[in-house]
């Protein structure tokens, strides 16, 4: 039997974000997932650290996260970038929204670009171009090699195992029973994601979560290069500090007639650049407790039309088709009490990059 300080159960962002944090704190922790390696949401993602376009308690949080993404970067030798993100408006209302946000920002958050500054930062189509911003504090992170270089780091420190392949049978206080046998911890945070119905089903029916279903798209095009994150007017629909604007809330209002498709799709139409010059495009979104398996060429289609509108190109092939899957619930966060020194986390925005390494101090300082 095997006994820590700490027992987290997940290995991906949120859960090494609370074991990164641990460490910190001199204590022993063991993380525990059923899998050999992150495979899910951890590594299906943008790669997007996107912090100016968060409010309230997820704007903190990511603030937060920022230095230790920043740090990790460099201790477990991965790539981050402090390339910022643009933002191109192609529409009135959009440049209403950005506007609107850097008068309450101010220019060392957000920074507006006429359409020449923004052609010259990003390769995209400038016909119907208004403008565009910088958001400079945002991050790239090189997001396929990200948790696994983190786990590897955890592993090196003193007091810190990781037992991959190995599945949670159950969790009550104290005690983590697995197919490997039982973990002891005084403190256990449960980061399963999505899957928190299938470990702790009466947490999960509380909060109404769901499982928010994307699909997304790896492009090869040839010649390419574009280092900032790209986020486009779909994306001021979803992410708060611009969906709160009155451009945002105009554009929707003229989407509902013309562009109800992107609607209807929950669309984010944005992209970043991996290390290869690849693509990471995305992305739909649909929402159930357990969603249809099947993917539609019709949502791959769409997005594959937007992005050669905004690029002004037609020579784009496709390289990967996934799905990415990731808690829904109301409210950005999840964290539930399930017993004595036991809480359940999970990020139910879709946030869980830009965010865990600042959410899980707090939880931990709870436990």
């Amino acid at each position: 039997m095997t006994t820590s300080d700490l027992v987290v159960v997940g290995a991906g962002i949120v859960g090494l974000a609370h074991a990164v944090d641990a460490v910190n704190r001199g204590l022993t922790v063991t993380v525990v997932d059923r899998d050999e390696r992150a495979v899910g949401a951890s590594v299906r993602n943008f790669g997007h650290a996107c912090i100016t376009a968060q409010t309230g308690e997820a704007l903190a949080y990511a603030d937060r996260a920022r230095g230790t993404w920043l740090r990790l970067g460099l201790a477990a030798g991965f790539g981050v970038a402090e390339c910022g993100t643009v933002v191109v408006a192609r529409a009135a209302e959009e440049m209403a929204a950005l506007d609107e946000l850097a008068a309450l920002r101010g220019h060392d958050e957000v920074r507006l670009l006429t359409p020449e500054q923004v052609a010259h930062r990003v390769p995209v189509e400038v016909e119907n171009l208004h403008g565009g911003a910088l958001l400079p504090r945002d991050l790239r992170i090189e997001q396929r090699r990200a948790a696994g270089a983190i786990a590897a780091w955890l592993s090196a420190q003193p007091g810190v195992r990781i037992r991959w392949g190995t599945p949670v049978l159950g969790v009550e206080p104290g005690l983590v029973r697995t197919g490997r046998g039982e973990l002891r911890a005084r403190r256990i945070v449960v980061c399963v994601g999505h899957d928190l119905d299938r470990l702790l089903p009466a947490v999960a029916e509380d909060a109404a979560l769901q499982r928010c279903r994307l699909q997304m798209l790896q492009l090869r095009v040839p010649g390419l290069r574009i280092d900032p994150a790209v986020l486009t007017g779909s994306s001021m629909l979803r992410y708060p500090a611009l969906a709160g604007t009155d451009g945002a809330r105009a554009l929707r209002e003229r989407w509902r007639a013309e562009r109800p498709d992107l609607l209807d799709a929950v669309v984010n139409h944005m992209l970043t650049q991996l290390p290869d010059g690849d693509l990471v495009v995305g992305d739909t979104h649909a929402y159930a407790r357990t969603p249809e398996p099947w993917s539609s060429e019709q949502l791959d289609e769409l997005l594959l039309a937007e992005t050669r509108a905004l690029l002004g190109r037609s020579d784009l092939t496709v390289v990967r088709r996934w799905q990415g899957t990731y808690a829904s619930a109301d409210g950005e966060f999840l964290r539930a009490p399930v017993g004595s020194g036991v809480t359940a986390v999970s990020v139910t925005s879709g946030i869980g990059m830009t965010t865990a390494f600042g959410l899980a101090p707090t939880v931990l300082d709870s436990l």
